[in-house]
């Protein structure tokens, strides 16, 4: 059964007010950048509750809104999920990589020593619902789960960045571990794992510049 209507609140502004929001949108963004130096500075539950609640905006195939965020402060736990991301990352990084995948790496200078993972205040997984469950318990499919899970982070990410903290997109492989240390059930698969906090008073990043617009949009 169609879901009822209701009247779309649309908010209209001038042109020059939409470029001015446009604008100091992209120089908010453009400012972003993944941090792998993070402060032990606690960050309150409700800013992650904030960031989670933005993401779930995201539209959806289907509008069945497939995913779960699980948010982590436990230090136990923090640092059971650093042990075990390290130990993938460093069977990655001693073969299961390709030269050229390394050789793409090394100007970021990552390697297999995760310690923000324990630092961090909060480490927050998205899980991809691959499917979901009915009022009587049975499976009802999910659809454009990946795309749907992509926009959600993205959203994530910018509800962080707007707010003043950092996060970074973590996607050890295999992350089944993440599964079994957090307890998801079977129709749940880790998407991306995010530590979330502020950048440690020493904090670098590389100097990387974005490519312009004309080598990412063609206009016909």
């Amino acid at each position: 059964m169609p879901l009822p209507r209701i009247p779309y609140e649309f908010e209209s502004v001038a042109e020059d007010e939409m470029l001015a929001r446009a604008e100091a949108f992209y120089k908010k963004m453009e400012q972003r950048r993944s941090v792998r130096d993070f402060s032990d500075r606690p960050v309150p539950r409700e800013l992650i509750e904030r960031a989670i609640q933005t993401a779930s905006t995201a539209p959806s195939g289907a509008h069945m809104q497939p995913w779960t965020f699980v948010a982590v402060s436990d230090p136990p736990l923090k640092r059971q999920i650093r042990t075990a991301a390290e130990k993938e990352e460093r069977e990655s990084y001693d073969g299961r990589m390709s030269e050229e995948w390394l050789e793409a790496l090394e100007p970021i200078g990552t390697d297999a020593n995760k310690p923000f993972l324990e630092i961090v205040p909060w480490i927050v997984v998205l899980f991809a619902q691959r499917s979901g469950l009915r009022e009587d318990g049975t499976k009802r499919k999910h659809y454009y789960v990946q795309e749907s899970c992509g926009i959600a982070a993205g959203l994530f990410i910018a509800a962080l960045h707007e707010m003043g903290l950092v996060t970074l997109t973590h996607t050890p492989s295999p992350m089944r571990f993440l599964s079994e240390l957090l307890e998801r059930p079977s129709n749940e698969a880790p998407y991306i794992l995010f530590p979330v906090g502020f950048p440690a008073t020493n904090a670098t990043v590389p100097d990387l510049h974005r490519k312009p617009l004309k080598e990412v949009a063609i206009w016909k």
